[in-house]
C-alpha cells in the first residue's frame, strides 16, 4: 500500500475543494449575506490544511494499482462530504452536523434527498453551495484532479475507473488526462447550454445557473421548495430536453464532436438508454390522460420530465407524482433501478449491465433450445470479455446484498413499506425523492441518524459502483500481503 501516495493525493483534493468555496463566497458578495464568511474561513482552513499534507506526504513511488486507486477514491469523497458540510453547520443554518453531513453527502453524490422542510430559508450562497458540489459530483473531483494535476505515476486510469460510473471504464483519448479533459468540455459546455437555454425561457438567472447545476450532474437539488412545480411549462420542457441528454454516455458527446456518426447512433447502450426513456414516456403519458383527466400537454410534460428525472436519478419533480395511478407509478420504481447509460452522470444500475443482462438471458435460452450450438455474446459488435460478465454479475449480486441489509436497518424506525423501500433505492440509485413519506413533497428529516447514515453509505456506495466503499471497509485491504 502506498500510503504516501494516498495522503499526498488526499491534500489534492482539500485544496481543490477548499479553492471551490471562493465561488459561494462571491456569490454573498453578490447578495450581500454576512453567511458568506464561513466559506471564506472554512475554505482557507481546509486549503491551508490540504497544501500542508500534501507538501509533508510527497511520496518517493508515484506508482499505485488497484487496490490504492479505490481506497482514494473511498477516502476523497468521504473528506469532500466532511469538509462541504463544515459551512452547512458552522452557519447554524443547517444547525445539526449529522443533517449538514446528510446534505453533503446527497449533494455531492448527486443524489438530491434533503432533509431541509424549506429550502427558500437558506441563503443564496448555501443554496449556490449546495447545487455547487452537485456539479462538483456529477463527473467527479478525482476526474477533475486528472484533468488539472496528473501525477500518479501513469496510474491514472485506476482514479478514473474507481469514480466513474458502469461496468467498465474506456478512454476517449490516448492519455488519462486528455480523457478527462474532453469528459469535463463537453460536461461544461451542457452546463453553459442549459443556463442560456433556462433564461431565455424565462428563468431567473440565479435559478437558472443553480438548475443548470443540478441538471447536467443529475443531481437534483433546487432552490425553491417545491422543486420545478412553480416553473413556466418552457422551463419545464428545457429541463427534460437536457435531462435526456444527461442520461447520455459521453461517449456519445465525443464520437459526435470528433464526427463519427456510426459509432455514436449506432451504440446499442444508446439505443436502449432511448427505447426505455420513450416507451416509459409514452406509457405513463397515456396513462396519466385517461387515468387523471389531464390535457394531453400537461400529460406530457409531466410525464417527459418526471421519466427524465427518475431514469436519469436527477429526483427533480414538476407535480406530486406519489399521486399519480399505479401503472405510472410502478414504472418510475423500475426507472429507479435501471439508471441511465454507463459513462454519463447518472446512478443506479446503468443502461450497459442491464444490456449485458438481457443477452445474457437470450443467450442462456438459445442453449436451452439449441444445446450444440456455440454462441459468443457480444455487446456493441464485440465479443463480451468474461472479466467484464463476472464484474457485472458480481456488481447486482452485491447491489442486491447492500440494499436488503439496508432495508432492515432503515426498517427499524417504523415507517411503512412503500417509505423505507424506495428511501433506500433512492439513496443507493442516487435518486432524491421516492414515494409515501419520501415523496417529492417530503423530505429524509424524520429519520433516525441510524438511517440517516445507512443512506449516506448507500448514497456514497451507489456513487462509487459500491466497492470503493467496500474495499476500504475490507480488512484485507489493511493488509500487508
Amino acid at each position: 500500500m502506498n500510503g504516501r501516495m494516498i495522503f499526498n493525493l488526499q491534500g489534492k483534493i482539500l485544496e481543490i475543494i477548499g479553492s471551490m468555496m471562493i465561488f459561494p463566497f462571491v456569490v454573498s458578495i453578490i447578495y450581500r449575506e454576512r453567511s458568506g464568511i464561513y466559506f471564506l474561513a472554512c475554505g482557507a482552513a481546509i486549503l491551508a490544511v490540504g497544501h500542508l499534507i500534501s507538501r509533508l506526504c510527497r511520496p518517493r513511488n508515484k506508482a499505485f494499482y488497484a487496490r490504492e486507486g479505490f481506497v482514494v477514491t473511498a477516502l476523497s469523497w468521504l473528506l469532500l462530504s466532511v469538509a462541504g458540510a463544515l459551512p452547512l453547520y458552522l452557519s447554524g443554518q443547517i444547525p445539526r452536523f449529522t443533517d449538514a453531513l446528510f446534505e453533503c453527502v446527497s449533494g455531492f453524490t448527486t443524489t438530491g434527498a434533503s432533509i431541509l422542510p424549506e429550502v427558500e430559508k437558506l441563503s443564496h450562497c448555501m443554496n449556490f453551495w449546495r447545487c455547487f458540489i452537485q456539479l462538483i459530483g456529477g463527473m467527479g473531483v478525482l476526474v477533475f484532479m486528472l484533468a488539472l494535476l496528473p501525477s500518479t505515476g501513469g496510474q491514472d486510469l485506476y482514479l478514473m475507473r474507481a469514480e466513474s460510473p458502469g461496468p467498465s471504464v474506456s478512454k476517449l483519448a490516448p492519455k488519462v488526462r486528455q480523457t478527462a479533459y474532453y469528459l469535463y468540455i463537453i460536461y461544461f459546455i451542457l452546463t453553459g447550454l442549459e443556463i442560456v437555454a433556462l433564461k431565455i425561457a424565462g428563468a431567473p438567472l440565479f435559478d437558472s445557473i443553480c438548475t443548470a447545476f443540478t441538471t447536467t450532474s443529475t443531481g437534483g437539488f433546487g432552490v425553491r421548495n417545491t422543486s420545478l412545480t412553480d416553473y413556466s411549462p418552457a422551463v419545464q420542457y428545457v429541463i427534460s430536453v437536457f435531462l435526456f441528454f444527461s442520461g447520455l454516455n459521453y461517449n456519445f458527446f465525443f464520437c459526435l464532436w470528433m464526427k463519427k456518426w456510426k459509432d455514436a447512433f449506432g451504440s446499442e447502450e444508446i439505443r436502449l438508454y432511448s427505447g426505455i426513456f420513450f416507451t416509459s414516456l409514452a406509457l405513463i403519458t397515456a396513462n396519466l390522460i385517461l387515468g387523471t383527466g389531464r390535457g394531453i400537454e400537461e400529460g406530457f410534460r409531466h410525464a417527459f420530465l418526471q421519466v427524465g428525472s427518475i431514469m436519469t436519478t436527477a429526483g427533480f419533480s414538476s407535480a406530486d407524482f406519489d399521486q399519480w395511478p399505479a401503472l405510472s407509478r410502478e414504472i418510475l420504481i423500475l426507472l429507479m433501478l435501471i439508471g441511465g447509460c454507463a459513462g454519463s452522470t447518472c446512478g443506479g444500475i446503468k443502461v450497459s449491465r442491464v444490456l449485458i443482462y438481457l443477452k445474457t438471458v437470450g443467450k442462456e435460452l438459445s442453449m436451452l433450445c439449441h444445446p450444440r450450438s456455440v454462441k459468443v455474446l457480444k455487446v456493441e459488435g464485440k465479443a463480451l470479455p468474461h472479466n467484464v460478465l463476472r464484474s457485472a454479475n458480481i456488481f447486482l449480486i452485491t447491489y442486491a446484498l447492500i440494499f436488503v441489509v439496508s432495508l432492515l436497518l432503515v426498517s427499524l424506525d417504523g415507517y411503512d413499506h412503500t417509505t423505507n423501500f424506495t428511501a433506500v433505492a433512492s439513496a443507493i440509485g442516487n435518486i432524491g425523492p421516492g414515494f409515501s413519506l419520501v415523496g417529492p413533497t417530503c423530505n429524509f428529516a424524520h429519520f433516525s441518524d441510524l438511517a440517516k447514515f445507512v443512506l449516506m453509505f448507500d448514497m456514497l456506495a451507489g456513487r462509487l459502483e459500491l466497492f470503493p466503499i467496500l474495499v476500504l471497509l475490507s480488512p484485507a485491504t489493511w493488509r500487508r500481503r
